[in-house]
Protein backbone atom coordinates (compact mmCIF):
# COMPACT_ATOMS: atom_id res chain seq x y z
CA UNK A 1 0.00 0.00 0.00
CA UNK A 2 1.14 3.50 -0.79
CA UNK A 3 2.07 5.99 2.02
CA UNK A 4 -0.08 8.17 0.92
CA UNK A 5 -3.02 6.17 1.63
CA UNK A 6 -2.40 5.57 5.17
CA UNK A 7 -2.67 9.92 5.44
CA UNK A 8 -6.27 10.27 7.19
CA UNK A 9 -8.74 13.07 6.03
CA UNK A 10 -8.73 14.56 9.91
CA UNK A 11 -4.89 15.11 8.42
CA UNK A 12 -5.60 16.47 5.28
CA UNK A 13 -7.81 19.44 6.62
CA UNK A 14 -5.23 19.57 9.46
CA UNK A 15 -3.17 20.51 7.03
CA UNK A 16 -5.79 22.86 5.17
CA UNK A 17 -6.66 24.90 8.20
CA UNK A 18 -2.90 26.08 8.57
CA UNK A 19 -3.51 27.86 4.79
CA UNK A 20 -6.83 28.63 6.12
CA UNK A 21 -6.21 30.05 9.48
CA UNK A 22 -4.85 33.60 8.33
CA UNK A 23 -8.26 34.21 6.19
CA UNK A 24 -10.84 32.24 7.86
CA UNK A 25 -12.83 35.45 8.25
CA UNK A 26 -13.11 36.23 4.73
CA UNK A 27 -13.64 32.81 4.16
CA UNK A 28 -16.29 31.44 6.60
CA UNK A 29 -18.62 35.12 5.77
CA UNK A 30 -18.14 34.12 2.22
CA UNK A 31 -19.35 30.61 2.88
CA UNK A 32 -21.93 32.56 5.08
CA UNK A 33 -22.93 34.38 1.98
CA UNK A 34 -23.63 31.69 0.10
CA UNK A 35 -25.50 29.55 2.43
CA UNK A 36 -28.07 33.00 2.69
CA UNK A 37 -28.18 33.49 -0.28
CA UNK A 38 -29.02 29.56 -1.18
CA UNK A 39 -31.79 29.51 1.51
CA UNK A 40 -33.57 32.66 -0.02
CA UNK A 41 -34.07 30.89 -3.14
CA UNK A 42 -35.73 27.64 -1.60
CA UNK A 43 -38.61 30.13 -0.75
CA UNK A 44 -39.35 30.76 -4.63
CA UNK A 45 -41.39 27.67 -5.32
CA UNK A 46 -43.51 29.01 -2.69
CA UNK A 47 -44.39 32.09 -4.59
CA UNK A 48 -44.63 30.07 -7.90
CA UNK A 49 -47.69 27.94 -6.04
CA UNK A 50 -49.05 31.12 -4.96
CA UNK A 51 -48.71 32.52 -8.38
CA UNK A 52 -50.70 29.74 -10.08
CA UNK A 53 -52.94 29.27 -8.37
CA UNK A 54 -54.32 32.29 -8.45
CA UNK A 55 -53.99 32.25 -11.85
CA UNK A 56 -56.12 28.85 -11.82
CA UNK A 57 -58.85 30.06 -9.74
CA UNK A 58 -59.35 33.34 -10.30
CA UNK A 59 -62.73 34.26 -12.72
CA UNK A 60 -61.88 38.29 -12.50
CA UNK A 61 -58.86 38.75 -14.74
CA UNK A 62 -59.09 42.05 -13.20
CA UNK A 63 -58.77 41.48 -9.67
CA UNK A 64 -56.29 38.33 -10.06
CA UNK A 65 -53.49 41.04 -12.39
CA UNK A 66 -52.56 42.97 -8.84
CA UNK A 67 -52.11 39.38 -7.12
CA UNK A 68 -49.71 38.21 -9.74
CA UNK A 69 -48.08 41.55 -10.15
CA UNK A 70 -47.05 41.26 -6.24
CA UNK A 71 -45.85 37.79 -6.48
CA UNK A 72 -43.60 38.72 -9.82
CA UNK A 73 -42.26 41.28 -7.40
CA UNK A 74 -41.62 39.30 -4.70
CA UNK A 75 -39.62 36.69 -6.57
CA UNK A 76 -37.85 39.68 -8.29
CA UNK A 77 -37.14 40.62 -4.90
CA UNK A 78 -35.92 37.14 -3.57
CA UNK A 79 -33.92 37.01 -6.34
CA UNK A 80 -31.99 39.87 -6.24
CA UNK A 81 -31.43 39.48 -2.35
CA UNK A 82 -30.01 35.99 -3.88
CA UNK A 83 -28.06 37.50 -6.35
CA UNK A 84 -26.34 40.13 -4.13
CA UNK A 85 -25.51 37.71 -1.70
CA UNK A 86 -24.41 35.32 -3.42
CA UNK A 87 -22.02 37.42 -6.10
CA UNK A 88 -21.25 39.44 -2.84
CA UNK A 89 -20.11 35.84 -0.97
CA UNK A 90 -18.55 34.60 -4.54
CA UNK A 91 -16.20 37.75 -4.70
CA UNK A 92 -14.87 37.68 -1.30
CA UNK A 93 -15.09 33.54 -1.63
CA UNK A 94 -12.15 34.05 -4.59
CA UNK A 95 -10.33 36.73 -2.74
CA UNK A 96 -9.80 34.33 0.32
CA UNK A 97 -9.14 31.13 -1.90
CA UNK A 98 -6.62 32.59 -4.21
CA UNK A 99 -4.57 34.00 -0.61
CA UNK A 100 -4.89 30.49 1.21
CA UNK A 101 -4.29 28.60 -2.28
CA UNK A 102 -0.89 31.12 -2.22
CA UNK A 103 -0.25 30.22 1.69
CA UNK A 104 -0.52 26.35 1.05
CA UNK A 105 1.85 26.28 -1.58
CA UNK A 106 3.86 28.53 0.89
CA UNK A 107 4.07 25.89 3.50
CA UNK A 108 4.19 23.02 1.39
CA UNK A 109 7.46 24.60 -0.16
CA UNK A 110 8.68 25.51 3.13
CA UNK A 111 8.34 22.48 4.67
CA UNK A 112 9.52 20.23 1.98
CA UNK A 113 12.90 22.53 1.29
CA UNK A 114 13.78 22.04 5.35
CA UNK A 115 13.88 18.03 4.20
CA UNK A 116 17.74 16.65 3.82
CA UNK A 117 19.94 15.52 1.03
CA UNK A 118 18.69 11.97 1.29
CA UNK A 119 14.99 13.40 1.28
CA UNK A 120 15.53 14.56 -2.19
CA UNK A 121 17.97 12.13 -3.58
CA UNK A 122 15.42 9.49 -3.12
CA UNK A 123 12.54 11.29 -5.11
CA UNK A 124 11.78 12.75 -8.80
CA UNK A 125 12.36 16.44 -8.56
CA UNK A 126 9.26 16.29 -11.28
CA UNK A 127 7.27 14.65 -9.02
CA UNK A 128 7.98 17.05 -5.70
CA UNK A 129 7.00 19.85 -8.43
CA UNK A 130 3.63 18.16 -8.98
CA UNK A 131 2.70 17.12 -4.93
CA UNK A 132 3.11 20.88 -4.50
CA UNK A 133 0.76 22.27 -6.74
CA UNK A 134 -1.93 19.51 -6.72
CA UNK A 135 -2.02 20.08 -3.07
CA UNK A 136 -3.04 24.10 -3.23
CA UNK A 137 -5.50 23.17 -6.35
CA UNK A 138 -7.14 20.03 -4.38
CA UNK A 139 -7.82 22.81 -1.98
CA UNK A 140 -9.47 24.88 -4.30
CA UNK A 141 -11.28 21.78 -5.68
CA UNK A 142 -12.91 20.38 -2.23
CA UNK A 143 -13.81 24.16 -0.94
CA UNK A 144 -15.23 24.86 -4.60
CA UNK A 145 -16.83 21.35 -4.08
CA UNK A 146 -18.52 22.24 -0.53
CA UNK A 147 -19.34 25.92 -1.37
CA UNK A 148 -20.89 25.26 -4.77
CA UNK A 149 -22.37 21.79 -4.50
CA UNK A 150 -22.62 20.47 -1.14
CA UNK A 151 -23.90 23.05 0.81
CA UNK A 152 -26.35 24.11 -2.03
CA UNK A 153 -27.58 20.19 -2.29
CA UNK A 154 -28.25 20.32 1.47
CA UNK A 155 -30.04 23.15 1.62
CA UNK A 156 -31.98 22.30 -1.24
CA UNK A 157 -32.75 19.19 0.14
CA UNK A 158 -33.64 20.60 3.30
CA UNK A 159 -35.63 23.20 2.02
CA UNK A 160 -37.86 20.94 -0.57
CA UNK A 161 -38.52 18.37 2.33
CA UNK A 162 -39.81 20.99 4.31
CA UNK A 163 -41.75 23.07 2.01
CA UNK A 164 -43.49 19.91 0.51
CA UNK A 165 -43.65 18.16 4.43
CA UNK A 166 -46.22 21.05 5.19
CA UNK A 167 -48.06 21.31 1.47
CA UNK A 168 -48.29 17.30 0.54
CA UNK A 169 -46.70 15.12 3.19
CA UNK A 170 -46.84 12.14 0.51
CA UNK A 171 -44.45 14.15 -1.62
CA UNK A 172 -42.09 14.44 1.13
CA UNK A 173 -42.25 10.80 2.14
CA UNK A 174 -41.15 10.16 -1.55
CA UNK A 175 -38.18 13.10 -1.61
CA UNK A 176 -36.82 11.68 1.85
CA UNK A 177 -36.80 7.78 0.63
CA UNK A 178 -35.14 9.01 -2.72
CA UNK A 179 -32.01 11.27 -0.70
CA UNK A 180 -31.99 8.30 2.12
CA UNK A 181 -31.26 5.54 -0.87
CA UNK A 182 -29.33 8.44 -3.15
CA UNK A 183 -26.52 10.02 -1.55
CA UNK A 184 -26.03 7.00 1.22
CA UNK A 185 -24.72 4.94 -1.47
CA UNK A 186 -22.79 7.71 -3.42
CA UNK A 187 -20.96 8.34 -0.26
CA UNK A 188 -20.30 4.96 0.18
CA UNK A 189 -19.42 4.06 -3.25
CA UNK A 190 -16.92 7.15 -3.79
CA UNK A 191 -15.17 6.44 -0.31
CA UNK A 192 -14.74 2.71 -1.68
CA UNK A 193 -13.57 4.24 -4.50
CA UNK A 194 -10.54 6.75 -3.21
CA UNK A 195 -8.36 3.86 -2.83
CA UNK A 196 -8.65 3.79 -6.60
CA UNK A 197 -7.64 7.48 -6.91
CA UNK A 198 -5.25 7.71 -4.91
CA UNK A 199 -3.81 4.94 -7.11
CA UNK A 200 -4.18 7.34 -10.03
CA UNK A 201 -2.93 10.16 -8.45
CA UNK A 202 0.61 7.87 -7.80
CA UNK A 203 0.56 6.87 -11.22
CA UNK A 204 -0.08 10.97 -12.58
CA UNK A 205 3.13 11.49 -10.30
CA UNK A 206 5.35 8.83 -11.29
CA UNK A 207 4.55 9.93 -14.94
CA UNK A 208 5.42 13.26 -14.14
CA UNK A 209 8.16 12.20 -12.77
CA UNK A 210 9.67 10.13 -15.40
CA UNK A 211 8.63 12.84 -17.70
CA UNK A 212 10.76 15.42 -15.82
CA UNK A 213 14.01 12.35 -15.05
CA UNK A 214 14.12 11.83 -18.98
CA UNK A 215 14.07 15.71 -20.21
CA UNK A 216 16.76 16.45 -17.46
CA UNK A 217 18.72 13.98 -18.73
CA UNK A 218 18.19 14.17 -22.44
CA UNK A 219 21.73 14.48 -23.62
CA UNK A 220 22.86 11.19 -21.68
CA UNK A 221 20.00 9.02 -23.69
CA UNK A 222 21.38 11.07 -27.09
CA UNK A 223 24.89 9.92 -26.64
CA UNK A 224 24.26 6.62 -25.68
CA UNK A 225 21.38 5.65 -27.84
CA UNK A 226 18.41 5.85 -25.61
CA UNK A 227 15.86 7.29 -27.17
CA UNK A 228 13.70 3.75 -27.80
CA UNK A 229 14.53 2.44 -24.41
CA UNK A 230 12.81 5.73 -23.17
CA UNK A 231 10.32 5.95 -25.47
CA UNK A 232 9.37 2.05 -24.51
CA UNK A 233 9.56 2.74 -20.36
CA UNK A 234 8.06 6.20 -21.12
CA UNK A 235 5.21 4.16 -22.86
CA UNK A 236 5.17 1.67 -20.30
CA UNK A 237 4.64 4.20 -17.42
CA UNK A 238 1.50 5.92 -19.67
CA UNK A 239 -0.33 3.27 -20.18
CA UNK A 240 -0.05 1.99 -16.40
CA UNK A 241 -1.57 5.69 -15.73
CA UNK A 242 -4.27 5.21 -18.64
CA UNK A 243 -5.28 1.88 -17.16
CA UNK A 244 -6.04 2.88 -13.31
CA UNK A 245 -7.37 6.13 -15.01
CA UNK A 246 -9.46 4.03 -17.76
CA UNK A 247 -10.66 1.86 -14.75
CA UNK A 248 -11.25 4.79 -12.27
CA UNK A 249 -13.80 6.52 -14.73
CA UNK A 250 -15.91 3.20 -16.04
CA UNK A 251 -16.51 2.75 -11.96
CA UNK A 252 -17.46 6.46 -12.20
CA UNK A 253 -19.79 5.65 -15.28
CA UNK A 254 -21.06 2.81 -13.68
CA UNK A 255 -22.82 4.79 -10.19
CA UNK A 256 -24.20 7.39 -13.10
CA UNK A 257 -26.23 4.67 -14.65
CA UNK A 258 -28.02 3.66 -11.31
CA UNK A 259 -28.10 7.36 -10.45
CA UNK A 260 -29.80 8.29 -13.89
CA UNK A 261 -32.22 4.89 -12.76
CA UNK A 262 -32.77 6.72 -9.66
CA UNK A 263 -33.52 9.92 -10.87
CA UNK A 264 -36.49 8.23 -13.28
CA UNK A 265 -37.68 6.37 -10.56
CA UNK A 266 -38.28 9.19 -8.48
CA UNK A 267 -39.99 11.81 -11.10
CA UNK A 268 -42.41 8.57 -12.45
CA UNK A 269 -43.55 8.70 -8.41
CA UNK A 270 -43.76 12.02 -8.05
CA UNK A 271 -45.96 12.54 -11.75
CA UNK A 272 -47.93 9.85 -10.62
CA UNK A 273 -48.81 10.64 -7.14
CA UNK A 274 -49.22 14.17 -7.89
CA UNK A 275 -52.32 13.17 -10.79
CA UNK A 276 -53.68 10.76 -8.72
CA UNK A 277 -53.64 13.69 -5.55
CA UNK A 278 -55.03 16.36 -8.01
CA UNK A 279 -58.18 14.17 -9.44
CA UNK A 280 -59.22 13.59 -5.69
CA UNK A 281 -58.96 17.42 -5.44
CA UNK A 282 -56.63 17.34 -2.80
CA UNK A 283 -53.85 19.61 -4.25
CA UNK A 284 -53.74 22.08 -6.96
CA UNK A 285 -52.47 23.02 -10.20
CA UNK A 286 -49.58 24.99 -7.43
CA UNK A 287 -48.55 22.57 -5.43
CA UNK A 288 -48.32 20.57 -8.39
CA UNK A 289 -45.69 22.58 -9.71
CA UNK A 290 -44.30 23.58 -6.88
CA UNK A 291 -43.86 19.88 -6.43
CA UNK A 292 -42.18 19.78 -9.94
CA UNK A 293 -39.96 22.65 -9.45
CA UNK A 294 -38.28 21.30 -6.44
CA UNK A 295 -38.17 17.67 -7.48
CA UNK A 296 -36.59 19.20 -10.95
CA UNK A 297 -34.12 21.22 -8.81
CA UNK A 298 -33.35 18.43 -6.51
CA UNK A 299 -32.84 15.97 -9.56
CA UNK A 300 -30.51 18.73 -11.24
CA UNK A 301 -28.23 18.70 -8.45
CA UNK A 302 -28.26 14.96 -6.99
CA UNK A 303 -27.75 14.18 -11.21
CA UNK A 304 -24.04 15.03 -10.48
CA UNK A 305 -23.60 13.98 -6.84
CA UNK A 306 -21.26 11.46 -8.40
CA UNK A 307 -19.39 14.06 -10.56
CA UNK A 308 -19.35 15.66 -7.01
CA UNK A 309 -18.32 13.00 -5.05
CA UNK A 310 -15.60 12.56 -7.73
CA UNK A 311 -14.36 15.49 -7.32
CA UNK A 312 -14.09 15.49 -3.44
CA UNK A 313 -12.47 12.36 -2.72
CA UNK A 314 -10.11 12.73 -5.96
CA UNK A 315 -9.30 16.22 -4.33
CA UNK A 316 -8.44 14.27 -1.28
CA UNK A 317 -6.34 11.99 -2.72
CA UNK A 318 -4.11 14.45 -4.75
CA UNK A 319 -3.59 16.57 -1.17
CA UNK A 320 -2.58 13.35 0.25
CA UNK A 321 0.33 13.00 -1.25
CA UNK A 322 1.92 15.75 -0.64
CA UNK A 323 0.56 16.13 3.72
CA UNK A 324 2.10 12.70 3.04
CA UNK A 325 5.19 14.53 3.12
CA UNK A 326 4.08 16.84 5.70
CA UNK A 327 3.77 13.67 8.31
CA UNK A 328 7.88 12.65 6.93
CA UNK A 329 10.12 13.55 9.75
CA UNK A 330 12.96 15.24 8.93
CA UNK A 331 15.79 12.90 8.83
CA UNK A 332 18.28 15.83 9.86
CA UNK A 333 16.82 18.28 12.24
CA UNK A 334 17.81 21.02 15.14
CA UNK A 335 17.61 20.01 18.18
CA UNK A 336 14.72 22.18 20.42
CA UNK A 337 17.55 24.20 22.01
CA UNK A 338 19.74 24.14 19.31
CA UNK A 339 22.55 27.47 19.63
CA UNK A 340 23.82 29.14 16.35
CA UNK A 341 27.45 27.74 15.82
CA UNK A 342 30.54 30.20 16.58
CA UNK A 343 33.33 29.63 14.72
CA UNK A 344 36.84 31.36 16.55
CA UNK A 345 39.05 29.11 14.85
CA UNK A 346 37.62 25.94 12.00
CA UNK A 347 39.10 23.17 14.58
CA UNK A 348 36.74 20.28 13.55
CA UNK A 349 37.08 17.31 14.99
CA UNK A 350 35.78 13.31 14.02
CA UNK A 351 35.32 11.25 17.71
CA UNK A 352 34.62 7.31 16.37
CA UNK A 353 32.37 8.44 13.80
CA UNK A 354 30.33 5.50 11.63
CA UNK A 355 27.89 6.21 9.24
CA UNK A 356 25.72 3.28 7.29
CA UNK A 357 23.03 4.01 4.85
CA UNK A 358 20.97 0.86 5.60
CA UNK A 359 21.67 -2.37 8.34
CA UNK A 360 23.91 -3.63 5.07
CA UNK A 361 25.80 -0.79 3.98
CA UNK A 362 28.21 0.50 6.08
CA UNK A 363 29.84 3.99 4.06
CA UNK A 364 32.29 5.12 7.02
CA UNK A 365 33.35 3.14 9.97
CA UNK A 366 35.30 4.35 13.24
CA UNK A 367 36.44 7.79 11.70
CA UNK A 368 38.36 9.42 14.26
CA UNK A 369 40.76 12.03 13.34
CA UNK A 370 41.25 16.17 13.69
CA UNK A 371 41.66 19.18 11.49
CA UNK A 372 43.59 22.06 13.25
CA UNK A 373 42.14 25.37 12.39
CA UNK A 374 43.90 26.68 9.31
CA UNK A 375 44.95 23.14 8.51
CA UNK A 376 44.70 22.33 4.29
CA UNK A 377 43.75 18.42 4.51
CA UNK A 378 43.14 16.50 1.45
CA UNK A 379 40.90 13.48 1.06
CA UNK A 380 42.62 10.99 -1.22
CA UNK A 381 41.59 7.45 -1.69
CA UNK A 382 39.48 4.76 -5.13
CA UNK A 383 35.75 5.81 -5.62
CA UNK A 384 33.69 4.40 -2.85
CA UNK A 385 35.94 5.12 -0.22
CA UNK A 386 33.85 7.14 1.76
CA UNK A 387 35.55 10.91 0.95
CA UNK A 388 32.72 12.51 -0.07
CA UNK A 389 29.95 11.21 2.85
CA UNK A 390 32.68 12.69 5.05
CA UNK A 391 32.25 16.28 4.09
CA UNK A 392 28.56 15.66 3.42
CA UNK A 393 28.47 14.86 7.54
CA UNK A 394 30.55 17.74 7.99
CA UNK A 395 27.74 19.75 6.52
CA UNK A 396 24.92 17.79 7.98
CA UNK A 397 23.32 16.47 4.64
CA UNK A 398 23.22 13.18 6.70
CA UNK A 399 23.64 12.59 10.52
CA UNK A 400 26.95 10.03 12.06
CA UNK A 401 25.04 6.65 12.79
CA UNK A 402 27.23 6.70 15.44
CA UNK A 403 29.85 9.14 16.96
CA UNK A 404 30.08 12.92 16.95
CA UNK A 405 31.75 15.79 14.74
CA UNK A 406 32.71 19.14 16.14
CA UNK A 407 33.67 22.50 15.25
CA UNK A 408 35.98 24.54 17.79
CA UNK A 409 34.70 21.83 20.53
CA UNK A 410 30.69 22.51 19.69
CA UNK A 411 28.86 19.18 18.34
CA UNK A 412 27.45 20.25 15.41
CA UNK A 413 24.14 18.10 16.10
CA UNK A 414 23.22 20.86 19.11
CA UNK A 415 24.08 23.82 16.71
CA UNK A 416 21.72 25.24 13.87
CA UNK A 417 21.96 24.02 10.85
CA UNK A 418 21.73 27.32 9.51
CA UNK A 419 24.81 28.67 11.90
CA UNK A 420 26.42 25.65 10.09
CA UNK A 421 26.13 25.95 6.69
CA UNK A 422 26.43 29.91 7.46
CA UNK A 423 30.51 29.03 8.36
CA UNK A 424 30.88 26.36 5.30
CA UNK A 425 31.38 27.19 1.96
CA UNK A 426 31.00 24.42 -0.55
CA UNK A 427 32.47 23.81 -4.14
CA UNK A 428 31.30 20.87 -5.50
CA UNK A 429 32.18 19.00 -8.56
CA UNK A 430 29.60 19.67 -10.81
CA UNK A 431 27.51 22.73 -9.40
CA UNK A 432 23.99 23.17 -10.04
CA UNK A 433 22.99 26.90 -10.84
CA UNK A 434 19.66 28.50 -11.02
CA UNK A 435 17.76 29.56 -13.87
CA UNK A 436 18.38 33.20 -12.83
CA UNK A 437 20.90 35.61 -14.08
CA UNK A 438 24.92 35.04 -12.76
CA UNK A 439 24.83 38.37 -10.81
CA UNK A 440 21.68 36.64 -9.38
CA UNK A 441 23.64 33.23 -8.83
CA UNK A 442 27.23 34.65 -7.66
CA UNK A 443 25.60 36.94 -5.02
CA UNK A 444 24.04 33.99 -3.75
CA UNK A 445 27.20 33.34 -1.98
CA UNK A 446 26.72 36.57 0.39
CA UNK A 447 22.99 38.27 -0.82
CA UNK A 448 23.38 41.78 0.64
CA UNK A 449 27.11 41.91 -1.32
CA UNK A 450 26.95 45.08 -3.63
CA UNK A 451 27.83 44.82 -7.20
CA UNK A 452 30.97 45.79 -6.97
CA UNK A 453 31.68 42.82 -4.22
CA UNK A 454 29.86 40.46 -6.91
CA UNK A 455 32.34 41.70 -9.82
CA UNK A 456 35.32 41.35 -7.53
CA UNK A 457 34.66 37.86 -6.52
CA UNK A 458 34.03 36.93 -10.26
CA UNK A 459 37.09 38.49 -11.63
CA UNK A 460 39.08 36.46 -8.94
CA UNK A 461 37.44 33.44 -10.44
CA UNK A 462 38.19 34.10 -13.65
CA UNK A 463 34.63 34.62 -14.66
CA UNK A 464 34.32 37.86 -16.21
CA UNK A 465 36.77 35.93 -19.51
CA UNK A 466 33.31 34.54 -20.60
CA UNK A 467 30.96 37.31 -18.71
CA UNK A 468 32.69 40.14 -20.84
CA UNK A 469 32.27 37.98 -23.84
CA UNK A 470 28.38 37.81 -23.39
CA UNK A 471 25.86 40.07 -24.83
CA UNK A 472 24.32 40.80 -21.46
CA UNK A 473 27.30 40.57 -19.07
CA UNK A 474 26.13 39.97 -15.84
CA UNK A 475 22.18 39.91 -16.55
CA UNK A 476 22.59 36.97 -18.81
CA UNK A 477 20.56 34.14 -17.55
CA UNK A 478 22.60 30.74 -17.03
CA UNK A 479 19.07 28.29 -17.92
CA UNK A 480 17.84 25.53 -15.86
CA UNK A 481 20.93 24.06 -13.40
CA UNK A 482 22.85 26.60 -15.76
CA UNK A 483 22.98 24.35 -18.78
CA UNK A 484 24.10 27.21 -21.23
CA UNK A 485 27.31 27.75 -19.28
CA UNK A 486 30.07 25.35 -19.79
CA UNK A 487 30.82 22.82 -17.21
CA UNK A 488 34.42 24.97 -16.56
CA UNK A 489 31.91 28.05 -16.24
CA UNK A 490 29.80 26.53 -13.70
CA UNK A 491 32.61 25.98 -11.49
CA UNK A 492 33.90 29.51 -11.74
CA UNK A 493 30.51 30.82 -10.70
CA UNK A 494 30.67 28.08 -8.24
CA UNK A 495 34.64 29.40 -6.98
CA UNK A 496 33.19 32.77 -7.16
CA UNK A 497 30.22 32.30 -4.68
CA UNK A 498 32.60 30.51 -2.44
CA UNK A 499 35.11 33.65 -2.46
CA UNK A 500 32.43 36.26 -2.00
CA UNK A 501 30.67 34.12 0.70
CA UNK A 502 34.48 34.07 2.48
CA UNK A 503 33.45 31.61 5.33
CA UNK A 504 35.86 30.45 7.45
CA UNK A 505 35.50 26.81 6.48
CA UNK A 506 36.32 25.85 2.75
CA UNK A 507 35.47 22.16 0.86
CA UNK A 508 36.42 21.89 -2.30
CA UNK A 509 35.08 18.51 -4.26
CA UNK A 510 36.90 18.54 -7.67
CA UNK A 511 36.69 22.42 -7.14
CA UNK A 512 39.23 22.95 -10.53
CA UNK A 513 37.73 19.29 -12.32
CA UNK A 514 36.16 20.60 -15.29
CA UNK A 515 38.48 23.71 -15.87
CA UNK A 516 41.19 23.30 -18.86
CA UNK A 517 45.03 23.40 -17.20
CA UNK A 518 45.35 27.37 -18.25
CA UNK A 519 42.13 28.13 -16.31
CA UNK A 520 42.69 26.10 -13.63
CA UNK A 521 46.60 27.62 -13.16
CA UNK A 522 44.69 31.05 -13.09
CA UNK A 523 41.63 30.00 -10.52
CA UNK A 524 44.39 28.07 -8.57
CA UNK A 525 45.98 31.36 -7.31
CA UNK A 526 42.62 32.60 -6.22
CA UNK A 527 42.23 29.60 -4.23
CA UNK A 528 45.39 30.17 -2.69
CA UNK A 529 44.43 33.22 -1.95
CA UNK A 530 41.07 32.08 -0.34
CA UNK A 531 42.56 28.84 1.34
CA UNK A 532 44.84 31.46 3.23
CA UNK A 533 42.18 32.18 5.75
CA UNK A 534 40.47 29.21 6.33
CA UNK A 535 40.19 25.26 7.54
CA UNK A 536 40.34 23.49 3.89
CA UNK A 537 39.04 19.83 3.21
CA UNK A 538 39.96 19.20 -0.41
CA UNK A 539 38.54 16.32 -2.36
CA UNK A 540 40.86 15.20 -5.35
CA UNK A 541 41.56 12.54 -7.40
CA UNK A 542 44.85 14.14 -9.54
CA UNK A 543 47.14 13.97 -6.67
CA UNK A 544 49.18 16.56 -8.70
CA UNK A 545 46.88 18.90 -7.64
CA UNK A 546 47.18 18.26 -4.00
CA UNK A 547 51.56 18.17 -3.37
CA UNK A 548 50.98 21.24 -1.15
CA UNK A 549 48.73 20.25 1.04
CA UNK A 550 50.01 20.34 4.92
CA UNK A 551 48.17 17.13 4.90
CA UNK A 552 46.63 14.21 3.08
CA UNK A 553 44.37 11.96 4.40
CA UNK A 554 44.09 8.43 2.48
CA UNK A 555 41.03 7.14 2.21
CA UNK A 556 39.77 3.37 1.48
CA UNK A 557 36.39 1.13 2.55
CA UNK A 558 35.24 4.02 4.69
CA UNK A 559 38.12 3.87 7.15
CA UNK A 560 41.38 6.09 6.92
CA UNK A 561 43.94 4.33 5.77
CA UNK A 562 47.16 6.47 6.14
CA UNK A 563 47.87 10.25 7.03
CA UNK A 564 50.60 12.16 6.52
CA UNK A 565 52.28 14.67 3.74
CA UNK A 566 52.72 14.13 -0.03
CA UNK A 567 56.84 13.97 0.52
CA UNK A 568 56.25 10.91 3.84
CA UNK A 569 53.42 9.03 2.07
CA UNK A 570 55.15 9.09 -1.42
CA UNK A 571 58.41 7.78 0.65
CA UNK A 572 56.31 4.65 2.45
CA UNK A 573 57.05 1.68 0.53
CA UNK A 574 54.01 -0.36 0.08
CA UNK A 575 51.22 2.54 0.97
CA UNK A 576 48.15 2.51 -0.60
CA UNK A 577 48.97 6.80 -1.79
CA UNK A 578 52.35 5.60 -2.97
CA UNK A 579 50.61 3.36 -5.83
CA UNK A 580 47.90 5.97 -6.64
CA UNK A 581 50.43 8.18 -6.99
CA UNK A 582 52.23 5.62 -9.41
CA UNK A 583 49.15 4.92 -11.50
CA UNK A 584 48.94 8.34 -12.24
CA UNK A 585 52.33 9.05 -12.77
CA UNK A 586 52.22 6.12 -15.37
CA UNK A 587 49.46 7.57 -16.74
CA UNK A 588 50.81 10.74 -17.20
CA UNK A 589 53.77 9.38 -19.34
CA UNK A 590 51.87 7.36 -21.42
CA UNK A 591 49.82 10.22 -22.45
CA UNK A 592 53.32 11.87 -22.97
CA UNK A 593 54.85 9.65 -24.95
CA UNK A 594 51.40 8.96 -27.00
CA UNK A 595 51.53 12.75 -27.96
Amino acid sequence: MKRGQNISSRAVFTAFWRGISPYKWPFFVSIFGFIVGMTVNVFVPILYKEFFDVLSTSIDKGIAVPSLVRIVVYVAALHGLSFVLYRGGLFLYNTSTSKIMARLRQDAFNYMMLHSYGFFASNFTGSLVQRVNRFSRSFERIADTIAFNVISLVIAVVGAIAVTLVVVPAIALIIVLWIAIFVPFHILFARWKQKYDVLVAAADSKTTGVLADSITNQNAITLFTGYQHEVDYFKTVTEDQAKRARFSWNLGAGVEMVQMLLVYAVEFAVFYYAIFFWQKGEITIGVFVLAQAYIIGLSQQLWGISRVMRDFYEGMADSREMVDIFSLPYEVKDTPHAAPLVVSSGAIAFKNVSFNFNETRTVLHDITTDIQAGEKIALVGPSGAGKTTFIRLILRMYDPTKGAISIDGQDIKTVTQESLHAHVSLVPQDPVLFHRTLMENIRYGRRDATDEEVMRAAKLAHCDEFIDQLPEKYGTFVGERGIKLSGGERQRVAIARAILKNAPILILDEATSSLDSHSESLIQDALDTLMRRCTTIVIAHRLSTIRKMDRIVVMEHGTIREEGTHDELIKKEGSLYQKLWQLQVSGFMQEEGEE
